[in-house]
């Protein structure tokens, strides 16, 4: 999987944001990653709503 994703539909939902971006092989992927210093959540999804449930429930150690 490349580093270097360009994403698009990025949206934030509390310190959390949720982004779209092709996987490499025709297919989207759907990210959440936490962007609060030192939690490391981050989550690759299928759907779109999946990955925007994370990013609600998700309840961040660090804050």
């Amino acid at each position: 999987m490349p580093l270097n994703r360009r994403f698009r539909s990025v949206i934030r939902i509390g310190p959390v944001q949720v982004g779209t971006a092709p996987d490499g092989r025709g297919r989207e992927k759907h990210t959440a990653a936490c962007t609060a210093p030192r939690c490391g959540f981050c989550a690759d999804y299928d759907s779109r709503a999946a990955a925007e449930l994370a990013a609600r429930t998700h309840r961040c150690p660090v804050r």
